[in-house]
């Protein structure tokens, strides 16, 4: 099921990042009390009433010049405005209303999508009486707000999962193996799916960032259905700001979403670099199969250990994702391209596999007694049993006396004992610790 998104728009400073990171429940977001302080969409989940959806937290630029800050605004909105669902628009109380936030209601007038109105910074019972002002905008009841303390989320929560459309279904179908291709611009991801399929069915072009929406290109391989997404380039933070590349980052995030299995495609000539790192990040923490894809490799100066040296880097470099396998290819001559759809089909398979919960518990029992859980002030943690409960990616939950007492490296080194037993190759493990009550 497709989530659906919502975006958060407003002029500069009105507590944007805050608000995003009290739908979340986390500080993904950078907060600082400066106008155009975030620099890059962020993307992230939230759930209220039963109802997930896809929150995108739309900060603006660096802004020079007062006279840019409705030009930015203007692109910031636009941008949010085509791709979601529902619109929070906030203003914020202690500045009151301005032309700038009468620019975005504009904007959000004209796109006919469903507007909620929240005002910021209601921190004392005068700023209350303050958002009376905000009627005038035109979009009903304004809900007061104060992302410093908390209030009125649950208002505003309540609004927005009121007004949120059904999650779509799927188009494809369960057995068809959806894979995104993800990278930054000009690694050659238009090209490998070309040459996947043996035709030009994408554009492809040398000018990076050519691709700008993803495209879903439907094929078959030896009696297996796939479903490639394309993927515009993710540029790195702060470079060449434009419409086009930060509308691409919110459909490569889409596009994560509804993969199996991602690409993170890498340019074999460039090397590694941070933003790979922050780019396969984004599908880790989907908890998608992912492998990475060294692509150019026909135009690296190589010996025989280049490879070898090339896929250590890879491991130095993406320390949370060990378990992805890696593919050096050229998608200009073909090189081991015909290695790429088995793993894919392999990691696909692995996302989906279930463990009985008695081989489960087996191997964790010998895992318990090769290396007992250390102690923490006199008290030890004791694991009663453990389950899988759910695939995709495969999600295990242990039962214990008292979480509190899992340390993150015992954890660790559960999961590298149930991955010696049961592989699962190219997929994140989700293990989650609660306690055992009384009538388990």
């Amino acid at each position: 099921m497709a989530r659906p998104v919502v975006a958060i728009v407003g002029r500069p400073n009105v507590g944007k990042s805050t608000i995003f990171n009290r739908l979340i429940g986390d500080r993904l977001a950078i907060v600082e009390d400066k106008p155009g302080i975030t620099r890059d969409r962020i993307y992230g989940v939230s759930e209220w009433n039963g109802k997930a959806f896809s929150v995108i937290d739309t900060g603006g630029i660096e802004i020079d010049g007062e006279d840019m800050i409705l030009k930015s605004i203007r692109i910031q909105a636009e941008l949010a405005i085509e791709e979601a669902d529902l619109i929070v628009f906030m203003c914020e109380a202690k500045s009151g209303l301005t032309n700038a936030d009468e620019e975005v209601a504009q904007l959000l007038f004209r796109s006919g999508k469903p507007v909620v109105l929240a005002i910021n910074k209601v921190d004392n019972m005068k700023r209350a009486e303050d958002i009376y002002e905000f009627y005038s905008l035109g979009f009903g009841d304004p809900i007061g707000i104060s992302g410093s303390h908390g209030t009125g989320i649950g208002d505003l929560l309540d609004e927005v999962t009121e007004r949120l459309p059904e999650p779509q279904d799927e188009e494809y179908d369960e057995d068809v193996i959806r894979v995104a291709l993800i990278g930054r611009p000009n690694v050659g991801k238009s090209s490998l799916v070309n040459a996947i399929l043996g035709e030009e069915r994408v554009i492809v072009s040398d000018v990076a960032g050519t691709t700008r929406d993803a495209i879903d290109t439907p094929f078959e391989r030896d009696g297996q259905r796939y479903v490639l997404i394309d993927t515009a380039g993710m540029r790195k933070r702060g470079k060449v700001y434009e419409t086009t590349e930060k509308y691409s980052v919110m459909r490569a995030m889409r596009a994560i979403e509804r993969a199996d299995v991602v690409l993170v495609v890498i340019n074999g000539e460039e090397g590694i670099i941070d933003q790979d790192k922050h780019i396969a990040g984004y599908a880790h923490d989907a908890g998608k199969a992912s492998m990475f894809v060294v692509n150019k490799w026909d135009a690296v100066e190589k010996d025989d250990k280049t490879m070898q040296h090339f896929e250590n880097k890879i491991r130095d470099h993406f320390l949370f994702m060990t378990y992805a396998p890696v593919v050096f290819l050229s998608a200009l001559t073909k090189q081991r391209l015909h290695k790429l759809l088995p793993i894919v089909q392999h990691v696909a398979q692995q996302h989906s596999l279930r463990i009985a919960t008695h081989l489960l518990n087996d191997v964790v029992s010998d895992a318990v007694a090769i290396n007992p859980p250390p102690t923490d002030k006199g008290r030890r943690l004791r694991i009663n049993y453990v389950t899988q409960v759910a695939v995709k990616p495969p999600t295990i939950v242990v039962f214990v006396n008292d979480p509190s007492l899992m340390h993150f490296s015992y954890e660790r080194y559960l999961e590298n004992k149930i991955r010696g037993a049961f592989n699962f190759e190219g997929t994140p493990i989700r293990i989650f610790t609660r306690r055992k009550s009384d009538d388990e």
